[in-house]
């Protein structure tokens, strides 16, 4: 048999790489991470499974449009600063996004090794770049081009705003960003824990906006500090970019919602995060610590929601869904690390009010069981209450995270911007102009409550929208 007709010998299949973690009873009692990130090592093994497609089915997937074979590539040649700073020509938030976007169903649900096994461990791998790039010193400033004297307004620094905020930038626009809280960040800080995503890893990627040039200013609320019409005339802005999210709580409209002890996910969240209760006692920030917590809904906030409730010492903290596992909106990830952390599921289950001791403080949550009956316009089966089966539940926290909804305070203050029935601003999907000229809005105050990585896309259209109406209608 000659040398040309010896069958090649078959390249040894590598699993996809766990990323380590901390034990589940352990983490569960702190706030360190919960994902400990790759060593060098098995990013290096992790990016040597991607087989460099010539048409990679990931890129289209990933909503901020990074070269993922490229920056993999230079994971596999050990160039990991390198690697970094090919995700950072179009995305300026890797290591947020390396840590709470939904990869699995974004760049890696389309990944061809799926197909077959497991894909790349694309967001590992990103988060495992910035985090080197970071924690080696070697974060850089590229070179900027020449500015074009534009100037544009950004209401809200959240992952829209930071996105649209960067790109603009590296467009050459002075850009500054209008931020109603204290600290920069929007849903980044007050709505995930520390141990999905570190203050100081966001605060990181913050500072990296900063040193491009973009200006940051906190407690400014518009709407009220200046309105739009204010940033657009006396101001001198040239154009505007609304990214507020959708801070507003939504409540099911139960008896007791008023009692001590309910809260909304938003309020709960920012209590820990923003105003640092997971830090106690260093951050006295009024909390209360449940014995019997219990969280109502089934997405990414729910989930955060009680393993932070966990976290601060409940006995026992559980999530009631109406539905059953299968439908949980929440990430496999989120619930898997709920489950391994001791979180309790109440499935197909239903609060129908809220009983009070004689202090007015929360001490039961009356329910109903649920079974699933016909799909409803989400296409998920519709939850139907099972006759006579209704029953109590001792409880003294009670959290409600089923969604949230548009702050009004810019839509009042702005009269002549389109809005919808819901109170979202009507926005273009692939520019996010408004129905007022000069003004473009993404994220979830235009699509309603969404992912971090969605609002990033958004931001990423509308940069580009809003440069060539700076180039074409203000030249």
């Amino acid at each position: 048999m000659s040398g040309k007709d010896k069958p090649k010998p078959k390249k040894e299949k590598v699993p996809r790489q766990h990323m380590r973690e901390q034990d589940p009873m352990e983490r569960n009692k702190n706030f360190e991470q919960v994902n400990l990130g790759y060593t060098a090592e098995l990013a290096v093994r992790e990016a040597n499974r991607c087989i460099q497609c010539k048409k990679p089915a990931c890129v289209p997937g990933c909503p901020v449009e990074i070269d993922i074979p490229g920056f993999i590539k230079l994971i596999t040649e050990e160039k990991f600063v390198e690697a970094a700073r090919k995700i950072k020509e179009t995305n300026c938030l890797p290591a947020v996004c390396g840590r709470v976007c939904p990869q699995e169903d974004q760049c890696e649900g389309p990944c061809v090794l799926g197909k077959k096994g497991e894909p790349v461990a694309i967001g590992h791998l990103e988060r495992f770049a910035a985090d080197y790039e970071r924690e080696q010193g070697a974060v850089a400033v590229p070179e900027l081009p020449p500015k074009t004297g534009y100037r544009v307004a950004v209401v809200g620094c959240g992952p829209g705003g930071m996105t649209v905020a960067g790109d603009l930038v590296m467009m050459g626009h002075e850009v500054t960003i209008f931020e109603a809280l204290h600290k920069p960040g929007g849903v980044l800080v007050y709505g995930i824990p520390e141990f999905r995503l570190p203050k100081a890893v966001l605060y990181a990627e913050v500072d990296y906006l900063q040193k491009l040039g973009v200006k940051v200013e906190t407690n400014a609320i518009i709407g009220k500090m200046f309105t739009i019409d204010e940033l657009l005339g006396q101001e001198g802005f040239d154009a505007v970019f609304i990214a507020v999210g959708a801070g507003a709580p939504m409540f099911m409209n139960i008896p007791g919602e008023n009692l001590n002890g309910v809260f909304s996910a938003n309020e709960y969240l920012t209590r820990s995060n923003l105003m640092k209760a997971y830090q106690f006692p260093e951050y006295d920030t009024p909390m209360i610590r449940a014995r019997n917590a219990v969280v109502i809904g089934g997405g990414n906030t729910a989930m955060d929601t009680v393993r932070t409730a966990k976290r601060l010492g409940a006995e026992h903290a559980t999530i009631v869904y109406r539905r059953s596992r299968h439908e949980l909106p929440a990430r496999e990830e989120e619930i898997m690390h709920a489950e391994e952390e001791g979180i309790e599921f109440k499935f197909l289950t239903a609060p129908l009010r809220i009983l009070s001791d004689e202090n007015g403080w929360v001490r039961a949550m009356e329910c109903i069981q649920m079974e699933l009956g016909e799909p409803d316009e989400s296409g998920r089966r519709r939850p139907v209450p099972i006759k006579g089966s209704e029953f109590e539940m001792e409880v003294d926290l009670v959290v409600v995270a089923i969604g949230t909804n548009a702050n009004p305070l810019i839509m009042q203050t702005t009269p002549d911007l389109e809005i919808n029935k819901w109170g979202y601003i009507v926005g273009d999907p692939e520019t996010g102009a408004t129905s007022k000229k000069g003004v473009f809005a993404g994220g979830d105050i235009v699509t309603g409550g969404a992912t971090v990585i969605l609002a990033m896309g958004s931001g990423k259209k509308s940069a580009r929208a809003i440069h060539e109406y700076l180039q074409t209608v203000k030249k």
